[in-house]
């Protein structure tokens, strides 16, 4: 399963514009209208969702560079540092986040899909070359991966209505925890 959102949009264009789109009245401007603009936001969210946490990162910077700005200019102003006492605390967290937050997410998804792909590579030829048994360890530790991945992305796409008890799946916030290593 692949949830990357990406997909998911794609997915979601192509239902508005070969099923829904041509099923609206076309007597109906207003909701045809409506239709396109729906596929219009998506071809949008599309494009620019590889730009979004670029475009994060790059606000932090510029907000921290303008509260460096206002530090050093208000320190010449009579009870000036007084003004901006609590925006170096701010300023301080906001640039060990940017610290932080080097890494793309497209790195990060070469990084999964790079994984998934040598660790198939690596439990393929040990099946090939050991009895099931030896590998027992082996195949736990790939089968515990593997419920908790599906346990995380049942979660993910919970809203879209799928579990037969929702209440049995706990919130995505719970089951992504910060794993730094």
């Amino acid at each position: 399963m692949d949830l990357r959102p990406a997909l998911q949009i794609q997915t979601a264009i192509k239902a508005m514009t070969d099923v829904v789109l041509p099923a609206v009245d076309r007597e109906n401007k207003m909701a045809q209208e409506q239709a396109r603009l729906v596929i219009g936001m998506l071809h949008l969210a599309l494009t620019r969702m590889p730009l979004a946490y670029r475009f994060e990162r790059d606000e932090l910077s510029r907000f921290l560079a303008l509260a460096d700005t206002l530090q050093r200019r208000a320190a010449e102003l009579p009870q000036g540092k007084e003004a901006v006492r609590d925006l170096s605390s701010v300023a301080e967290h906001g640039m060990n986040v940017l610290r932080r937050a080097g890494a793309e997410p497209s790195d990060l998804e070469v990084a999964v899909f790079g994984l998934r792909e040598k660790i198939g590579e690596v439990v393929t030829t040990l099946s090939a070359q050991f009895p099931p048994a030896k590998l027992r360890p082996i195949y736990d530790a790939v089968t515990d991966h593997a419920h908790e991945q599906l346990l995380r992305e049942r979660s993910w796409v919970i809203a879209q209505g799928w579990e037969a008890d929702p209440t049995a799946i706990p919130p995505i916030e719970t089951l992504i925890g910060d794993k730094r290593p």
